[in-house]
């Protein structure tokens, strides 16, 4: 095991400042990058090639902009040029990517962790994600063979670039309010905080802005799926009678909704919600949800006319999957929503239009379009601390041989009136639990079934 094997997770680079995340690592990934993502340049589609330039963007923790100012070097050295669009979402990188034609891009963030880490989210061509079973594997080996360069060896240029006015125009083509609404946003002290005024000023929304201040620290952990990091915002909607409050996370990917009366929407549901709006103008599209999913993502999919696609938990799969599909849209219970017409990519912004967009076109308030949703019980995910996680995933299959099984993702068993899913995480020793049943009392039942075999839950 190399020294930077505890960095290197499934899907991005990740890791405490000035221990394992620092500018020296930060230039000799830029260099893997620039090298790994030139390298691929004569292997896309003819007509599709992408220019030899990476971009590079930061999120707003205090040390981006040095680990940036020294990726940048690392990049130039390996021959690549580099457009730097600097402090913004993790999303805008994907639309600079596309916008511009590059053959790659970088964004320094540690997304919701705590302060004091950070790290790297790289993407290939046409915003294309790039992990550990796509380049992630073959960066890292670079890596570990450099030592760094002095700096001046550039070998080509870089550039700073303002996109503002651009991804502005390309997010707001997904906002149509008929009439006027009152949200809160909570941009969790992230990039929400630029995003969100940069973005949707001067348009017939009233914000009611929460936790805006970038680059000292977070009034709370900037990870929405946590339920006690949304009480400032059901505790806002409530106090001004607004139609909607959201919560996104540190780089402003993700995005958690609550309803008019602080109730937390889980994102399966604004799955299904939003599935209509695009299969409205897209009959017999297909839909691709993650299969932790509820079963009324599938139903929903279906009345709207749309094809439903259970897909793998991941950024990677369902970018994939919408891909060669040519889907039209996509939803993970973790906050993450995917569109046809943003490069197949997530946004949290695109998200949040969408949305307000389907909202505002009703006069029912948002809890009453939700709650014809709600007719299964849903546990959430569920961890549990396993040491041997495959033979655990083995005993529930045994247990429940009788259902239909699917190894998809883990083991999924499906009887007619309950399912569950059992997966392992990537990074630690957890399987995470996904259960749902027609009632509470139901799933409670089911719940004590699984936890006789996988033990007591982690407490988050």
């Amino acid at each position: 095991m190399d020294m930077f094997e505890k960095v290197f997770k499934a899907y991005d680079v990740r890791g405490l400042y000035g221990e394992e995340i620092t500018e020296d690592l930060a230039w000799k990934i830029g260099h893997a990058s620039g090298q790994f993502l030139r390298s691929l340049l004569s292997g896309y589609e003819r007509g599709q090639a992408a220019s030899n330039r990476v971009v590079v963007g930061r999120d707003m923790r205090p040390h981006s902009e040095s680990l940036v100012q020294a990726m940048v070097e690392g990049i130039t050295s390996s021959g690549a040029g580099c457009i730097d669009i600097g402090l913004c979402d993790t999303p805008m990188v994907y639309f600079a990517i596309n916008h511009l034609g590059a053959c790659g891009g970088i964004q320094v963030t540690a997304s919701h962790n705590p302060i004091q880490y950070n790290g790297f989210k790289i993407s290939g061509a046409r915003a294309r994600p790039v992990g550990a079973n796509t380049g992630l594997k073959e960066i890292q080996h670079i890596v570990s063979t450099l030592r760094r360069m002095p700096i001046g060896a550039s070998l080509a240029p870089a550039q700073k670039v303002d996109l503002w006015s651009e991804y502005r125009s390309h997010v707001l083509k997904f906002l149509k309010t008929p009439r006027r609404l009152k949200v809160v946003v909570d941009a969790s002290n992230g990039m929400g905080g630029k995003m969100f005024p940069a973005l949707f000023s001067g348009t017939d929304i009233e914000i009611l802005p929460l936790n805006f201040e970038i680059g000292k620290g977070f009034v709370h952990e900037p990870n929405p799926l946590v339920e006690a990091n949304l009480q400032m915002t059901k505790d806002a909607v409530r106090k001004h009678k607004a139609d909607v409050g959201i919560c996104t996370d540190g780089d402003a990917d993700r995005c958690m909704f609550v309803d008019e009366k602080g109730q937390t929407v889980r994102c399966d549901l604004m799955t299904a919600l939003l599935s209509r709006h695009f299969l409205k103008d897209n009959p017999g599209a297909m839909v691709v949800y993650d299969l932790r999913s509820s079963r009324v993502v599938p139903e929903e999919i279906r009345a709207a006319g749309g094809v439903p696609r259970r897909e793998r938990v991941g950024h990677a799969f369902m970018k994939k999957a919408i891909a060669d599909g040519h889907g039209v849209f996509g939803g993970e219970l973790s906050g993450h929503f995917y569109f046809r017409d943003n490069f197949n990519c997530d946004s949290g912004a695109i998200a949040f239009a969408t949305a307000l967009s389907v909202l505002s076109a009703q006069e029912l308030p948002f809890s009453r379009l939700i709650e014809p949703l709600c007719r299964y019980s849903h546990s959430g995910e569920i961890n549990f601390q396993v040491r041997d996680k495959d033979a655990k995933m083995k005993e529930i299959a045994e247990k429940f041989s009788d259902a239909q099984i699917d190894h998809l993702d883990g083991v999924t068993c499906q009887y007619e009136d309950w399912w569950c899913n059992v997966r392992p995480s990537n990074t630690e020793p957890l399987l995470r639990l996904t259960l749902e049943a027609r009632t509470p009392e139901q799933m409670k039942a089911r719940l004590k079934d699984v936890e006789a075999i996988l033990g007591k839950p982690v407490a988050h």
